[in-house]
C-alpha cells in the first residue's frame, strides 16, 4: 500500500508546489493579471472536480491500472505544456490538463481491490496521511524549487514525478485478481443522487468546499503580502512555512484526540471553523507585522489541518452503510470545485480591490460555513464493517441476525453480491461475534 500511497502523494506534491510561489513568478507571464494567475492557480480543480467520478466508474469497467496509467500520462503532458508555457493562457492550459488526471477515485478502488476489509481502513489511514505531508512538503519544497528556475522548474519536477509514478505503477503495485464495485470505496452510479440529497452530508460538502476556497483565494495573495509588505524575500519564503507547519501540525494532535478519543467532534470541529475565519480577518489588520504575521499564519495552519483531518472522518460517520465511497466522492468532487472557485474569485478580488478584500471575502465564506455547522448533528461515532454472506445461508436470516448484533446500528445487504455493510459502534460492537456467526 506504501506504493499507492507514493503515487498519490507524488502527484499532489506536484499540484500543491505552486501554491506559495505562482503569485509571485506568475507576474512573469505575458498577459498576467490577477484574475488571470487566480486562474491557473485553480485551473486543475475544476478538471479534476468533472472528471474525479467519471474516471473511477470507467475503471469498474476497464480497470484501475489503465486509468491510473492514462491519469498519470495526462498529468506528466499538463506538466510539459505548462513547463514551456510563456503566456498566461498557455499556462492555464496545462494546469487544466494536469487536473484531467483526476485518479483518487481509481486509486481509492485499487485499494479497495487489493485490501481486506480489516486492512482496508488503515490502507485508506496511510493514503491520508501521505496527502497531510504532501501538502505541508510542498509549501517547503515550491520556494526552494522555483530558486533554481521559477516555475519552469517546478512544472518539469512535477513531469518526473509522473514519470516515477507510472514506473511505480506498472513495476510496484500488484494488478488485482479481479475488479468489482466496492461500495465503501468507490461511487455508486444508482445511489448518487440519494447521497447527494442527505442534508448531513450537504453541509460537509459544502464546508470542504468552503476550506479550500479560503486555503486558495488566500494563497493568491499571502506571497505576494510576505515579499511586498514585509519584506521576506521569495527565495525564504520556506523558512517561514516549515516551522509554522510543523508547529501547527504538533498543535492540532491534542485537539483530534479529544474530537475522536472524547467524542467531542462537533464542538471541536465549529471550533477549528471558527479559529480558521478569526484568522482570515485578522489578516485585514495585521499583514503589515511580521511577528503578528507569523502568529495568524500558525493558527490558520493548525485550523486547516485540524479541519482537513475532521472532514473525512465526519463523512465516514455520517454516510449511510454502503454508500461510503459515493459520499467520498461527491465530498472530494467539492474540494476540486472549491479549489476552483478560490483561485478564480479570489483573483478577482485581488483585481478589482486589494489584498484586504481577499482576506475579509475569505473571512465571510468561513463565517458562512460556520453557520452551516452550528446546526449539524452531532455525528454518530459508527465505524463501517464489511461482511460476506456464505452462498448457503438464507440472507433474510442472515440480515435478521446481524441487526441483533450488540453495537450494529445499520446494515445494508447487496443481494446479488451476497455482501452486507454495516454501520457499527466500535465501543459496544465485538468482531468476534462475527466470527462465531461464520462472516468472516
Amino acid at each position: 500500500m506504501f506504493s499507492l500511497a507514493g503515487l498519490y502523494s507524488f502527484r499532489m506534491l506536484g499540484l500543491f508546489m505552486l501554491l506559495p510561489v505562482l503569485a509571485l513568478y506568475g507576474r512573469d507571464y505575458s498577459g498576467s493579471s490577477p484574475f488571470l494567475l487566480g486562474v491557473a492557480l485553480g485551473a486543475y480543480g475544476l478538471s479534476q472536480a468533472l472528471l474525479q467520478i467519471p474516471f473511477g466508474i470507467l475503471s469498474d469497467r476497464i480497470g484501475r491500472k489503465p486509468v491510473i496509467a492514462g491519469g498519470l500520462v495526462l498529468f506528466a503532458l499538463g506538466s510539459v505544456v505548462a513547463a514551456q508555457a510563456e503566456t498566461v493562457y498557455e499556462l492555464i492550459a496545462g494546469r487544466a490538463l494536469q487536473g484531467a488526471g483526476a485518479i483518487a477515485s481509481a486509486i481509492m478502488a485499487l485499494v479497495a481491490d487489493l485490501t481486506t476489509e480489516e486492512n482496508r481502513t488503515k490502507a485508506m489511514a496511510v493514503i491520508g496521511i501521505s496527502i497531510g505531508v504532501s501538502f505541508s512538503l510542498a509549501l517547503v519544497l515550491g520556494p526552494v524549487v522555483s530558486r533554481f528556475g521559477g516555475l519552469e522548474a517546478i512544472f518539469w519536477l512535477t513531469a518526473l514525478f509522473a514519470v516515477v509514478g507510472l514506473g511505480m505503477l506498472l513495476k510496484l503495485v500488484p494488478t488485482p485478481h479481479r475488479t468489482r464495485v466496492h461500495r465503501d470505496a468507490g461511487t455508486v452510479p444508482q445511489l448518487f443522487w440519494q447521497t447527494l440529497r442527505n442534508v448531513e452530508l450537504q453541509r460537509l460538502n459544502f464546508g470542504i468546499f468552503a476550506l479550500h476556497f479560503a486555503l486558495m483565494a488566500s494563497f493568491v495573495v499571502l506571497p505576494v503580502v510576505l515579499e511586498d509588505q514585509l519584506g521576506v524575500v521569495r527565495d525564504q519564503h520556506w523558512l517561514v512555512y516549515l516551522p509554522l507547519l510543523v508547529l501547527a501540525f504538533l498543535a492540532m494532535v491534542p485537539f483530534i484526540i479529544i474530537a475522536e478519543r472524547k467524542r467531542q467532534m462537533k464542538l471541536v470541529f465549529v471550533a477549528a471553523i471558527g479559529l480558521l475565519a478569526a484568522m482570515e480577518l485578522a489578516l485585514v489588520f495585521w499583514q503589515r507585522s511580521l511577528p503578528l504575521t507569523l502568529t495568524v499564519l500558525f493558527l490558520f495552519f493548525m485550523a486547516f489541518n485540524l479541519l482537513e483531518a475532521c472532514l473525512p472522518s465526519l463523512v465516514s460517520k455520517v454516510a449511510p452503510a454502503g454508500s461510503k465511497g459515493t459520499a467520498a466522492g461527491i465530498y472530494s468532487t467539492s474540494q476540486f470545485l472549491g479549489a476552483f472557485a478560490g483561485g478564480v474569485v479570489g483573483g478577482w478580488w485581488l483585481q478589482d480591490g486589494a489584498p484586504t478584500d481577499v482576506f475579509i471575502g475569505c473571512g465571510v465564506i468561513v463565517l458562512l460555513w460556520a453557520l452551516v455547522a452550528v446546526y449539524m448533528h452531532p455525528p454518530r461515532y459508527l465505524s463501517s464493517v464489511l461482511v460476506s454472506v456464505a452462498e448457503n445461508d438464507d440472507l433474510d436470516a442472515a440480515e435478521s441476525r446481524l441487526r441483533e448484533l450488540v453495537g450494529v446500528e445499520e446494515v445494508t445487504l447487496i443481494e446479488e453480491e451476497r455482501i452486507a455493510y454495516l454501520k457499527v459502534d466500535s465501543q459496544r460492537f465485538d468482531r468476534n461475534e462475527l466470527r462465531a456467526m461464520g462472516l468472516i
